[in-house]
Order: C-alpha cells, then sequence, then structure tokens
C-alpha cells in the first residue's frame, strides 16, 4: 500500500503485527555498528593490514567502507565464520598518500562517517568533498568544521557549518591543543580521538559549554584506542589527551549490537512473554547494555547467563523517570506509550539533532495514535492514554520504525511508514522481527523459524535461533 498525502511519504506502509499471546524466542543480533565503524577508521589508520571479525554489514557501515576506500584504504570481503556476512580486512592508508584529483564521499544519513571521517580527509593529499542524504544537510557539523580549521585544515563549507563541504588536506595534521564546544554531540569528540595519535603532535582536547552527551560512546571510543596501544589521559573532566604514535594493527571480533538488541527485548514486555539474545558481553561499552537496568524498572524479570541475556516481562509495563537514555530513548518512548503509569525521559535534548527531531518525531506519532506525549526542553513526558491505529511516519529514521514495530505488538492496525529504513543498521530487522514475533518465517542472514498467527489468546510460543 502507497500514500501520498497526509504528510505521508509515497512509500510502502508496513503492517506492525499484533500480538495476544507471549512471545517465547531466543534471537542473535549482528555487530555493533558504533564498534564497526571505530574499527574501520582505525584500521584504516593502523601501522598494518587488520582483520574486523563479525562486522556489522548495513547502510552505516557500508558508507564508513565506501568513505575509507575514496581516501585510499583498500577493504576486502573475506569468508567469516559469525552467520552475519563476510568479515572485512583492511589494508591502511599510506602517510600522506593520496592525490590532488577531488574525491567524494557520501555520508548518507550517517553520523560517524560525516564526523569520523573529515579529520582523516587532512591526512590525505588533495580535496575529499561531503555530502550526504537531504537530512544529513540538517544535522550539527559547525563543532568539526571549527575544530579543523583550528587544527591547521583547510575547509570550505560556503559558511553553513554543515554539509556539503570540502577538506583541502596536505598528508599531515598538527594537532597540539584544541578547545570545542561538542554538546551537540559526543561523536565530535570520538571523531577527533580517532585520528588524534596520527596528528604530528597528537591532541589535546578540551570541551567547553553543557555536558558533552552520550558520553558512554566517548569512553567506548576511549577503551578501544587503549586496546591498541594508544596512551589517552581522560582523568580531567571534558579534557583528553591523546599521544602522538602508532595505532596497532589488529584482529578483532566485534561484539553484537546491544541498542538494536532493545526491540526485540521490548517485544518480551509488550506480550508478557519472554526474550533471549545470544552473546551478551559480560563486559562492555555499548550503551546498550544499560537494557539490564532500564527493563526491570518498567516491570520486567532480568538475567544474564552463559552470554544469554534473558528479558521476561510482567503483568503490565510500569511508567517512571528515564535519565540518559541516548539512543535507546525511541525503544524505551515506545514502551512508555503502552505504560499504565506516567513516564518522563530527561537529558536527550540532543536526539533533536540526530537523524530527526526524534523528540518532535516520537511527540507527533505518539499522539498521531491516540497518545499522550509532550516535549520538554531536555525530553519527553508520556502519559497514559489508550491508542488506537494508524500510520507511524519514521522520517527516514530507523528507531522511529522499530518504535512504530513495538507499539504496533499492542495495538490494531498500526502501519509503519518505510521500514526499509531500519537497513541503516540492522537491514534484518523485519525478517527477524517476523521470527521473534511468530509471525512469519525467515532465515534471514542466519537461521531462524517463527511460527504463530499473531491472534487468539495469551498462549503459545515463537522462536528464532540465529547462529
Amino acid at each position: 500500500m502507497t500514500v501520498t498525502s497526509g504528510g505521508v511519504s509515497d512509500q510502502a506502509l508496513w503492517r506492525a503485527p499484533r500480538l495476544m499471546r507471549p512471545v517465547d524466542a531466543e534471537v542473535s543480533v549482528p555487530g555493533s555498528k558504533s564498534l564497526t565503524n571505530r574499527y574501520l577508521v582505525l584500521a584504516a589508520l593502523a601501522d598494518g593490514p587488520c582483520l574486523i571479525r563479525r562486522p556489522l554489514h548495513s547502510r552505516d557501515s557500508a558508507l564508513m567502507v565506501g568513505a575509507l576506500r575514496a581516501l585510499g584504504a583498500v577493504i576486502e570481503e573475506v569468508p567469516g565464520d559469525g552467520g552475519f556476512g563476510p568479515d572485512l580486512r583492511v589494508t591502511p592508508l599510506q602517510a600522506g598518500a593520496g592525490t590532488p584529483a577531488d574525491r567524494a564521499v557520501d555520508c548518507g544519513l550517517a553520523g560517524t562517517v560525516m564526523r569520523f571521517v573529515p579529520p582523516l580527509a587532512g591526512l590525505v593529499t588533495g580535496t575529499t568533498g561531503f555530502d550526504g542524504d537531504p537530512h544529513a544537510r540538517r544535522r550539527p557539523m559547525g563543532s568539526i568544521i571549527a575544530a579543523l580549521r583550528g587544527l591547521g585544515v583547510a575547509v570550505d563549507d560556503a559558511g553553513s557549518g554543515a554539509l556539503p563541504f570540502s577538506i583541502e588536506g596536505d598528508g599531515r595534521v598538527r594537532g597540539g591543543r584544541l578547545v570545542i564546544d561538542a554538546s551537540a554531540s559526543s561523536q565530535f569528540v570520538s571523531a577527533l580521538l580517532l585520528a588524534g595519535a596520527r596528528f604530528t603532535d597528537g591532541l589535546h582536547l578540551e570541551h567547553v559549554g553543557k555536558p558533552v552527551p552520550s558520553l558512554d560512546h566517548v569512553r567506548m571510543t576511549v577503551s578501544v584506542l587503549r586496546s591498541l596501544g594508544v596512551a589517552v589521559d581522560d582523568s580531567v573532566p571534558d579534557h583528553w589527551r591523546v599521544s602522538p604514535g602508532a595505532i596497532a594493527a589488529f584482529d578483532v571480533a566485534v561484539e553484537p549490537d546491544l541498542s538494536n538488541a532493545g526491540p526485540f527485548l521490548a517485544a518480551a514486555l509488550v506480550t508478557g512473554g519472554t526474550v533471549r539474545v545470544r552473546n551478551w558481553p559480560d563486559g562492555t561499552t555499548q550503551v546498550g547494555d544499560a537494557w539490564r537496568r532500564i527493563l526491570p524498572l518498567m516491570g520486567a524479570r532480568t538475567s544474564l547467563e552463559d552470554g544469554v541475556l534473558t528479558v521476561t516481562g510482567g503483568p503490565s509495563i510500569s511508567g517512571g523517570t528515564f535519565a540518559d537514555t541516548s539512543e535507546l530513548a525511541p525503544t524505551v518512548a515506545a514502551l512508555c506509550a503502552l505504560a499504565d503509569t506516567p513516564s518522563t525521559l530527561t537529558g536527550i535534548a540532543h536526539l533533536r539533532g540526530h537523524e530527526t527531531d526524534r523528540l518532535a518525531a516520537l511527540v507527533a506519532e505518539i499522539n498521531a495514535l491516540g497518545g499522550d506525549a509532550e516535549e520538554t526542553a531536555d525530553g519527553l513526558v508520556i502519559r497514559p492514554a489508550p491508542l488506537h491505529g494508524g500510520v507511524f511516519r519514521t522520517y527516514d529514521d530507523h528507531r522511529m520504525a522499530t518504535a512504530g514495530a513495538i507499539i504496533g505488538l499492542a495495538v490494531d492496525g498500526v502501519e509503519v511508514e518505510n521500514i526499509g529504513t531500519t537497513a541503516k543498521t540492522l537491514p534484518e530487522f523485519p525478517a527477524l522481527w517476523a521470527t521473534v514475533t511468530g509471525t512469519g518465517t525467515s532465515t534471514g542472514t542466519g537461521t531462524g523459524t517463527g511460527t504463530g498467527t499473531g491472534t487468539g489468546t495469551r498462549t503459545g510460543t515463537s522462536t528464532a535461533d540465529r547462529a
């Protein structure tokens, strides 16, 4: 079905499965997008060839591969054993390599590409142009553009402080002390830290301004750098010192994406069932590990044993106050829209600058289905209200799409616009959702089975088993 009026794009609508029974499913999710793209950048800067095992294969990671190839890295697909596609062998950029010929980088809507790659463009010679999807031109970029200029890199953005822009690299970046305002995105900090060891004088980065959001992602960057032999001092708040030196060649397996596990875990709460996620790490820097803290506050039981996280929903979903949920916020908000008590989400004002203005989008779509949600200065308030079916718009935002799918589990007639936008970080989502909910049979990129009709009483099970 397609629609062309009422503010909905002329893209096919996906009818979200409605369940009247508890799910009982086991699932494995592909690799972390955040880790995959960090490892790709560091492999391009390493002192020798690298192997990235079980990487995420999605639009965002494909855009990163394309960007690094444009700069001169050689990235080859080699057979993998993780069940989620090939591994990646990376031959790094050569110091000062490149040609005067213009090259172009397509950022799509990937924040990691538009922010992590520009510092690398200063380390090769020649002009590199950066652009992306239409909405990418509205994402905050001023801090990274100003930072590059502060490091002596020539940037032409026609005064916009946004995409499109071009960088004229001369093969070296001097580095040293740099002061930036990273209050719009933690990716500004990570972008500079990732390349800092390759700057001539290293990097002493200082943040000034409102607090950096999503500091878990900065901690992830620091942890990955240290694991590869890069000296990083973050002992002083809002200061990061990266010593100049080599980035050791590596062979690493990427953790599963714990943020992308969220919608499947949410299905356990919505249906009062059980979902098990395989290969959950005992220790991780991923923000998605917060599901172990958040979901019990909403009435779930959780346990982590032998690498399997098990979540079982209760008789209802409890609202509450949830702080600093970062990229998990759309999934949390979808659960709050189904909760029987009010909820407040705080510390997520920066989501206004993501793939879309996620706060405005969540309020608009929850309320369009009969909900009661409103924006605050730094988050959302969501109150219980009876929901009804309708179109759930996604604004080309993958996490909006999965939020609509979650609500559809409990509400008849929810149709999600452009479910294909989930390909940004989880191309297998529709197939996995079908197997986990038991509303279809699909093998995706691994193996899976699903049975059930999604109607009737709260009995029966569905299973999904992906290697």
